[in-house]
């Protein structure tokens, strides 16, 4: 159901804002991300959202190029201060959803092959625009597969769709301070679905 909801939406905007355009045309006009309303939100989202899975799919990353497909997590992104202060729309695969979707704040056990990607939108106050940033991914392995990141794999894609390089400690040294949420951190509650 959530994904029909999504495809309306996205629908929606389409027909509402015409033809997407390219990054260059995203203008934004704020001093800080934080004091964008939902309006202008979805407008920035409208005009990237099919840039974005196609430079996200362009290296052949697995997630970046099916992760449209899965349950949308949020009503639209948000600035939740996390990832650079970057706009965020969180997809979760069919493992996934069920349990991120309750947005439990303790006893969370995510499933082994749960995954959730996570789109980011970069706003510039200086150029005033917004264009596509990384696509975060984070993987629930095993059980004892990755016990230093509580099983989580985390994994990004530029928006070139090239992978990027990082330590596993970089994500995860923020994510632990969720650790009850399995690791989780969750869309802003006012943007939030539920299952």
């Amino acid at each position: 159901m959530n994904r029909q909801l999504f495809a309306a939406a996205t629908l929606m905007a389409s027909m509402t804002f015409g033809q997407a355009a390219f990054a260059a045309d995203c203008k934004v006009d704020v001093e800080d991300p934080f004091d964008l309303d939902a309006a202008a939100i979805e407008e920035i989202y409208s005009c990237l959202k099919d840039e974005m899975a196609e430079k996200y799919a362009q290296g052949g990353d697995e997630v970046a190029s099916n992760y449209r497909d899965w349950t949308v997590t949020s009503t639209r992104p948000a600035v939740a201060g996390a990832h650079g202060n970057r706009l965020l729309q969180t997809f979760a695969n069919d493992l996934a959803a069920e349990e991120y979707l309750k947005f439990a704040e303790e006893g969370v056990s995510m499933p082994a092959g749960a995954v959730l990607a996570k789109e980011s939108i970069s706003i510039s106050t200086k150029k005033q625009t917004a264009r596509t940033g990384p696509l975060f991914i984070m993987t629930k392995g095993e059980a004892g597969s990755a016990p230093e990141t509580g099983d989580w794999v985390y994994a990004g894609v530029q928006p070139n769709g090239k992978p990027m390089k990082f330590k596993q400690s970089f994500c995860h040294d923020c994510h632990v301070s969720w650790e009850a949420q399995d690791m989780l951190a969750y869309p802003l509650e006012e943007v939030r679905l539920s299952n």
